[in-house]
């Protein structure tokens, strides 16, 4: 794959996971016991390790 069409879907996954941190945000405003908010906040966590790994592998093919 050339590295234009990585950088597309890598651009595109860095996409849908601030799409979905986004709806976590909003799911966790209107989360309540402590349970929910604990499982949002593992979710949240596991998605800004998964963002910034495809960062670092956008940066390193620009």
């Amino acid at each position: 794959m050339t590295d234009a069409k990585v950088l597309i879907e890598i651009d595109a996954r860095i996409a849908a996971i601030r799409e979905t941190m986004q709806r976590l945000t909003e799911q966790a405003s209107s989360a309540s016991g402590a349970a929910s908010e604990g499982r949002l906040a593992d979710r949240m966590a596991d998605l800004e390790q998964q963002l910034e790994t495809l960062q670092n592998e956008r940066a390193a093919l620009s």
